[in-house]
């Protein structure tokens, strides 16, 4: 059975604040956190893998305990600059790191397999770019650009109106960057 892959970021359950901050259409905290949390099981099922890019959680240990057992998905967290509360529950996840470098079997990709880069921040070049490498990163909340001529790519919730994004879908949105590998012979 092939699991999917999604990648997500900057959730901020439990960050009053992230409401007025991001301008995100939501009446209070409460209503905010439920419905993260629903759009987050509407497309991740219990086997799926997740990538999250940092920034999951602004409550105590223990609220931050009880939202990540509600949603789904074997969770894999690139650190963002507000974990504190994330970091003391590491059993909900497979993995934490500050970075990491993942393959993706795709048979669209160059020798089969989609290298990407994962870090909570955006970067203007990284390993591999020049061979056609993405890089997904938060942080920014949509408040970057985006550069057509990049193959980078905001994956926070509020890009993508609060849903986490599937491999499938940052292909397609890597398919409509205008990037060209710079050091290609010129004629």
């Amino acid at each position: 059975m092939k699991t999917n892959i999604f990648f997500t970021a900057d959730h901020h359950f439990g960050h009053a604040n992230i409401i007025k901050f991001s301008e995100r259409s939501f009446e209070s905290i409460e209503e905010m956190n439920e419905e993260l949390i629903k759009r987050w099981n509407e497309k991740i099922g219990k086997d799926d893998t997740v990538y999250h890019l940092g920034d999951m959680s602004l409550g105590k240990p223990d609220f931050t305990k009880e939202i990540l057992n509600q949603v789904n998905g074997k969770i894999h967290l690139i650190k963002g600059n507000h974990e504190y509360a994330a970091l003391r529950v590491p059993e909900r996840f497979e993995w934490i790191k500050d970075y990491h470098e993942l393959y993706v079997e795709d048979e669209d990709a160059n020798l089969g397999k989609q290298k990407i880069t994962l870090l909570h921040y955006a970067m203007r070049t990284w390993n591999g770019s020049h061979h056609g490498t993405w890089q997904l990163y938060g942080h920014s909340h949509g408040t970057l650009p985006d550069d057509e001529l990049s193959l980078s790519i905001d994956v926070g919730v509020d890009c993508h109106n609060f849903y986490p994004i599937s491999y499938e879908e940052v292909k397609e949105i890597m398919k409509c960057k205008k990037w060209t590998p710079p050091f290609v012979p010129r004629h």
